[in-house]
């Protein structure tokens, strides 16, 4: 008899014998772990590749973002569409050799000999007359001995120019005692005045050219010759190799402080205050030192200024004090740094207290080189104010406060460069914004609004050079023109093309 009881159990145990896996192997195991490792592998792989194109990418933040767009308002990148043009027109012919010399003494200080120099490449041009490399001013308030070779790449400058000008380093032996033509040439003279100049030819064989700066129209002209003198101020005229090296330095290190630097010129110096009788802050003691100054110096004809009269009409540079307020009001940190490009300021440490009020991060060459740097140019200023004109020129933002030979060299120089952003504060109106602030009657909050206004189209934008203020007759209307050294716009900067015409 069967026991009932012992079924499902027998049953239980045929199935389980039925579906049971047979023993691993080690060589089982093995297959299957690597199968499992290669199917990770392949999931791995494809699942990040498909990363980029399923998760978004991860933008800036908001605080990010407005401090991109403040950087680019504040401190513009130049202008797209304008690039240098300077080569010749088809029309233009390479210079020819000549037995016909012009010396020069060069008058001023750095930039108003470099941009003299300048003119008379394109009077040698003009006349087919050699050049003499210039003697360069050492009576001048700076007594700067320096030699054109100590301020410039001479090698450079002749053999950039060796297609439009001869140019020589000396008058040739034999010509040194002939009798030469003294000559002052009339300022801002157009094409037809040295086409008749030409006439001393005829009895000299070397002109001696007193003073070289503004000898020439800043329009007018004919476009080769403006072009040429593009090309002598900015691709023939450079440096000499320890200035440009040094300067370079102190451009990399400016940027490795901060990254991006305002180069402000503060020609809030002895001699401009005294040359333009500005007298506006000083104590009475420094007033009348100026004064004396300004009655001592012969070639100054103007000696009985009125100083209020002076600032009313923004003929006075802006004060470190009012600098301060002004950069303020455009919207500039007190963050930023500031390189103050400039000689001794009128009343040294306590005039930069009141910008440091404003702007803490103040630096200054002997703060961006070493002593042993500076060393070689020390006692030559016009060396030591090259170094502020490379620094300046390639800042992020450039402001000055007085248009001087400076002021306007570096600006032309920015503007040739894409339009670097320049800006160049309206003195004349700025004077009653800062009497109303020490009146107590400017309300808090409009400054930054009015001072933005006054100054929205002052910031180097592309625009054609100004010609001569309205009204005025004779040859005093070439005085108030823009200078071409200061805006070569349309001449020597083009539109549309990207490329960079270099001759």
């Amino acid at each position: 008899m069967v026991n009932s009881r012992s079924f499902p159990q027998l049953r239980n145990s045929t199935t389980r014998s039925k579906f049971l896996l047979p023993k691993p192997t080690p060589f089982s195991i093995t297959l299957y772990f690597s199968i499992l490792i290669c199917f990770s592998i392949l999931l791995f792989f494809f699942s990040t590749r498909q990363i980029p194109e399923t998760e978004p990418k991860l933008l800036p933040s908001n605080e990010s973002q407005e401090e991109q767009l403040r950087d680019q308002e504040l401190l513009g990148a130049g202008n797209v569409g304008f690039h240098p043009c300077v080569k010749p027109t088809s029309r233009y012919k390479e210079a020819q050799e000549s037995n016909r010399y012009i010396t020069v003494r060069s008058n001023g200080g750095l930039n108003q000999m470099r941009t003299g120099i300048c003119d008379m490449v394109a009077v040698a041009r003009i006349m087919n007359a050699t050049l003499v490399i210039p003697q360069l001013d050492k009576k001048s308030f700076w007594r700067d001995t320096s030699k054109f070779s100590d301020i410039f790449d001479e090698l450079h400058f002749i053999t950039a120019l060796q297609k439009d000008v001869r140019i020589v380093k000396e008058l040739p032996k034999d010509l040194e005692s002939v009798p030469r033509a003294r000559k002052h040439f009339t300022s801002w003279s157009g094409l037809s005045y040295y086409e008749e100049m030409k006439h001393l030819w005829e009895d000299f064989q070397v002109i001696n050219v007193v003073k070289s700066d503004s000898r020439l129209a800043n329009n007018g002209l004919p476009l080769d010759i403006q072009r040429l003198r593009c090309r002598a101020l900015y691709h023939a005229l450079h440096f000499s190799p320890p200035i440009e090296s040094l300067g370079k330095k102190m451009v990399e290190r400016l940027r490795s402080r901060e990254g991006k630097y305002i180069a402000l010129h503060l020609r809030y110096e002895k001699d401009m205050l005294a040359f333009t009788g500005c007298t506006y802050g000083l104590t009475d003691a420094e007033a009348e030192e100026l004064r004396l100054m300004r009655e001592n110096t012969n070639h100054w004809k103007v000696k009985n200024i009125n100083s209020t009269e002076q600032r009313n009409e923004g003929f006075c540079p802006l004060t470190p004090k009012e600098v301060g307020i002004f950069l303020q009001a455009l919207g500039y940190p007190p963050s930023t740094l500031v390189y103050i490009a400039a000689g001794g300021i009128y009343g040294g440490e306590t005039r930069f207290s009141e910008l440091r009020t404003y702007f803490p991060k103040l630096v200054f060459k002997e703060s961006v080189a070493t002593l042993e740097e500076l060393k070689m140019f020390a006692n030559h200023a016009s060396q030591t104010a090259a170094l502020d004109y490379i620094v300046s020129v390639e800042s992020d933002l450039f402001v000055s406060s007085y248009s001087g030979n400076m002021a306007r060299a570096v600006e032309g120089h920015r503007r040739f460069l894409g339009h670097r952003k320049t800006i160049t504060p309206d003195r004349k109106r700025l004077v009653d914004v800062f009497d109303k602030i020490e009146r107590g009657e400017l309300q808090e909050g409009l400054l930054s609004s009015i001072v933005k206004q006054l100054h929205k189209n002052r910031q180097g934008g592309p625009r054609k050079r100004e010609g001569p203020l309205f009204g005025i007759k004779g040859r005093g209307r070439f005085k108030t023109e823009e200078s071409f050294y200061e805006n070569p716009y349309p001449e020597c900067i083009c539109r549309s093309k990207k490329r960079v015409d270099a001759p």
